[in-house]
């Protein structure tokens, strides 16, 4: 028996080799062993002395008779059949992520969107795509960046522009700010509200790191209130900062989308609209540029466009 080659990189069995003496093992007979695997006896047993000199051991003693394994052949059978099964389920997960919306599809949300948006993502996913496994991540703006840049998010819904070259916005919809109020409330009920009414009044913001503080700061700042002018930080979550209105502490600024759910629980409340062009932020998907997935991910923004439509947004054409 030949011993493996040396010096350099030691050569390595093939897989047609290893299935060769996986059927051999399994049968103790070459003639069925290559009707099972289809192959000519000749070229069987050829594979099999090849993997035999590759591996520098005897794994069959042959007789006129019968095959049977050496001590090396049984301990090498068991590590063959182990690699086959492992190629196995290397090319049944290549033929997953080949198929799309199969496996996990892990998604990023901001706090001021998943309350409103996730119950339509997920009846859509659960509806059109029932083999994808989706895993919602619930975190502020830079760190669902910060989670996409290093692989451990695929997928974002948040609000845009970002601004960031490595990141492709996939845009969903545009939902315009209401303004929210106490009770008899001066502004409540209108639907002609300026902007320039924000100049002077007492307003509720998100805690630092929310998105939608750093939209209503520029919806102020547009409107030409003074940075100066009072606000209160006092609110981790739109619920709270809501329930800080009820109770006439200020008023806040809510995307349309979070209204029915914010404000129906308590008849403190008044709203009101601005005039056009009112303020409003811009929901889109954002992933990876060049990602492997890009066509999954332009296919599952089309769908949640079709999802969203009838929200109180302006979808936004694809």
């Amino acid at each position: 028996m030949a011993s493996p080659a040396s010096g350099g990189r030691a050569r390595q069995p093939s897989l047609a080799q290893l299935r060769a003496f996986a059927a051999v093992a399994e049968h103790l007979h070459f003639r069925e062993a290559a009707a099972e695997i289809g192959m000519s006896q000749p070229a069987l047993s050829g594979a099999v002395s090849a993997l035999e000199e590759t591996l520098g051991v005897q794994l069959l003693e042959r007789t006129t008779r019968k095959v049977l394994l050496s001590p090396a052949g049984e301990r090498v059978a068991a590590r063959a059949r182990t690699v086959l099964e492992a190629v196995g389920d290397l090319m049944e997960e290549a033929e997953a992520a080949r198929a799309p919306f199969t496996g996990v599809l892990r998604l990023g949300v901001i706090p001021t969107v998943a309350p409103y948006l996730l119950p339509a993502v997920l009846r859509l996913v659960h509806d059109a795509y029932p083999a994808l496994d989706l895993q919602v991540h619930e975190e502020q703006t830079a760190s669902l960046l910060d989670g996409l840049a290093h692989g451990r998010l695929d997928l974002l819904l948040l609000a845009v522009p970002l601004g960031i070259p490595q990141v492709t916005e996939l845009p969903l919809f545009d939902e315009d700010f209401v303004l929210v109020a106490p009770k008899d409330h001066w502004l409540g009920g209108r639907g002609d509200i300026p902007r320039e009414a924000l100049r002077e009044l007492d307003l509720l913001l998100l805690d630092e790191g929310h998105c939608l503080r750093d939209q209503a700061l520029d919806v102020c700042r547009e409107a030409g209130r003074d940075e100066n002018a009072p606000m209160t930080t006092s609110a981790a979550g739109l619920s709270t900062l809501v329930q800080l209105v009820a109770g006439g502490l200020g008023v806040t600024l809510l995307p349309r989308t979070a209204l029915r759910v914010e404000t129906s629980r308590n008849d403190q409340l008044t709203t009101g609209y601005f005039a056009d062009p009112a303020p409003s932020r811009r929901i889109a998907l954002a992933m990876r540029t060049g990602a492997a997935r890009q066509a999954e991910f332009e296919e599952f923004a089309a769908a949640l466009r079709r999802a969203f439509g009838g929200l109180p947004v302006r979808v936004v054409k694809g």
